[in-house]
């Protein structure tokens, strides 16, 4: 979950253990890392501190912090997380997979995730 493993690196970024960020917040250790796996979901009050505490943007937190640009340069009005850039970044190097994505979505992630049941 993109939003737990955003937590524990702003976290450790800032040199905090779960102790001290739950002290910070009001909750325990063991509610930082149910956050951290993605076992428990902070309250919208505990999500505005974490906010300003770790000092990140909502849309990072919840992993949608990349613009999305035209290539002409115009932004588009939507954010897209960075992993998933990344995802598209790698296709983009694998011309012929990518081309076949782009052409019909559906059939080819269709026949990858056939592939890899078996």
């Amino acid at each position: 979950m993109i939003i737990g493993k955003r937590i524990k690196k702003e976290r450790i970024k800032r040199g905090l253990s779960q102790q001290q960020l739950g002290d910070m917040l009001g909750v325990t250790k063991v509610s930082i890392c149910g956050y951290e796996n993605g076992t428990r979901t902070p309250t919208l009050e505990t999500f505005i501190n974490l906010l300003k505490i770790l000092n990140v943007t909502p849309d990072y937190l919840l992993g949608r912090d990349v613009d999305a640009v035209k290539e002409q340069g115009e932004s588009y009005g939507v954010k897209i997380a960075r992993e998933d850039m990344e995802i598209i970044n790698e296709l983009k190097k694998h011309r012929e997979l990518y081309n076949k994505l782009c052409s019909n979505p559906q059939r080819v992630i269709n026949l990858i995730s056939h592939r890899f049941k078996k």
